[in-house]
């Protein structure tokens, strides 16, 4: 095979490739827009406010996320996770002794379902856990389209390079000799 062919193939096969990766970077960073702006979207919705500073109490203060969040609106993944994990968690570790729902809904169940005092902690447990997992789910979500968008531009980096070499690889056809490929 001769020199020319080779760079030929190479170049051309390396643009391509550089199209293929490119193409691929920007379906990465639609999904990432789209995960970070449906989380956005989602989390606005439901009007959830940090609560103001002076009014966190001292358990509450050590969780430095919730302080630096003071009053605003929960509206990022990470934000969600604080709110879950520091927030709520906290909270709900003080109904019944820090038991979760399904303790406090097994002893309710047991005791003949008559306790009020666990039927409330029971829906209170409920609805707070149902809340924290929905939170960590857009948690979850917001970091999917954290990692697909390092991975989008990982992506754009790689076309490039390849784009690069290709240009580099038509210019040095264009300098090389019809010869063919001399064996080592």
């Amino acid at each position: 095979m001769k020199r020319r062919t080779l760079d030929i193939v190479f170049s051309v096969g390396g643009l391509l490739v550089a199209m293929l990766v490119l193409v691929l970077g920007l379906v990465l960073q639609n999904q990432a827009d789209f995960a970070k702006t449906y989380v956005h979207d989602q989390l606005s919705a439901q009007k959830i406010t940090f609560t103001p500073a002076k009014f966190l109490a001292p358990e509450e203060k050590k969780a430095t996320c919730l302080v630096t969040n003071a009053e605003k609106p929960l509206v990022t993944g990470k934000q969600a996770e604080c709110y879950a994990n520091k927030y709520i968690a906290l909270h709900l570790s003080e109904v019944n002794g820090g038991k979760t729902y399904s303790e406090v809904s097994g002893e309710w169940i047991a005791g003949g379902m008559k306790d009020a005092t666990l039927a409330q902690q029971r829906t209170t447990l409920f609805m707070g856990e149902s809340l924290r997992g929905m939170l960590l789910n857009a948690f979850a979500f917001w970091t999917f389209g954290t990692i697909a968008l390092i991975a989008a531009w990982v992506s754009f980096g790689a076309a490039l390079l390849l784009l690069v070499l290709s240009v580099l690889g038509f210019r040095h056809m264009g300098k090389a000799a019809a010869e063919p490929v001399s064996a080592p």
